[in-house]
């Protein structure tokens, strides 16, 4: 059944509720935070697949948000509880409210989600694809989260975007997903230490951001300038320090719902993170 407003959706999710206790489950909503996520259409489906790998994992109340603005105006919200085993005959429950913002409803997503907000939980925010950074959207948005989480792996603007990210560190916490896929080969770089303290230049075989954030940590660490080679691959295949190329790291990339469970986990800045990223931009 969908909603049309706000009440309707608080109502819906109080049904589903009311549902469960007549059922006779020893249910237990536990969530932890508020998730929301920011998802153009383009980005549903992947989207929907990470969320469905992590609500187990980190029990919440999620808001996914569907910005269509070439529709006319209107909301339409849809509630979902899923249930964990957690032993015994017991079960965590989840619950998830997806809301589309059709026309002008996609101008103020804060008065949308504030209503929602768990009372005194964290806040994260997963905007997918690059934002906006002229619309008042994001920085809506950033003023309700406590965390902000992006991939900049989805930036066709790379590296200017980083200049426009690094001027909400001082609003939000941010995580990059793009970063943390680069930890196993900024581990193995650093273990090179301190022959690579005099690197001129840094070949990287992986997308634009690995590559690009990659050489803003070494100049953000090194406190210099130093040169990036780029050769474009969907993943982050090789590095080369001054043309030698480095040992592969060992262990295996984590999937994108782990990736994700792991930014969910972490509440504090990054200081590295956002000087690498000033550098890289």
């Amino acid at each position: 059944m969908s909603a049309s407003s706000i009440a309707e959706l608080e109502h819906e999710l109080n049904e589903l509720r009311a549902d469960e206790a007549a059922a006779g489950q020893p249910l237990q909503h536990t969530s932890v935070m508020t998730h929301i996520a920011w998802v153009p259409a383009d980005w549903v489906g992947a989207a929907e697949n990470v969320l469905a790998g992590l609500a187990e994992r980190h029990p919440s109340r999620t808001i996914v948000l569907v910005p269509e603005p070439d529709e006319d105006d209107a909301l339409e919200g849809e509630v979902s509880i899923d249930c964990y085993p957690t032993g015994g005959d017991r079960e965590i429950c989840t619950e998830t409210i997806r809301i589309r913002l059709r026309g002008r409803r996609c101008e103020a997503p804060a008065s949308v989600v504030q209503p929602l907000l768990i009372s005194d939980l964290p806040v994260f925010l997963r905007w997918r694809g690059e934002p906006d950074w002229e619309s008042g959207q994001l920085a809506q948005l950033v003023d309700v989260a406590d965390r902000l989480i992006i991939d900049s792996t989805e930036w066709p603007d790379l590296p200017a975007a980083y200049a426009r990210l690094a001027e909400l560190f001082e609003r939000v916490a941010v995580s990059d997903i793009a970063w943390a896929r680069t930890s196993r080969w900024r581990a193995q770089l650093a273990s090179l230490w301190p022959g690579i303290a005099a690197v001129d230049r840094i070949g990287v075989k992986g997308t634009a951001a690995q590559a690009h954030l990659l050489a803003g940590w070494l100049r953000s660490r090194l406190d210099r300038p130093v040169e990036l080679e780029h050769e474009d691959a969907d993943k982050l295949l090789g590095v080369d320090v001054d043309g030698e190329p480095t040992p592969f790291p060992p262990g295996d990339a984590p999937d994108p719902a782990d990736l994700l469970s792991d930014e969910l986990d972490t509440f504090t800045r990054d200081p590295i993170y956002e000087a690498a990223a000033r550098a890289a931009g």
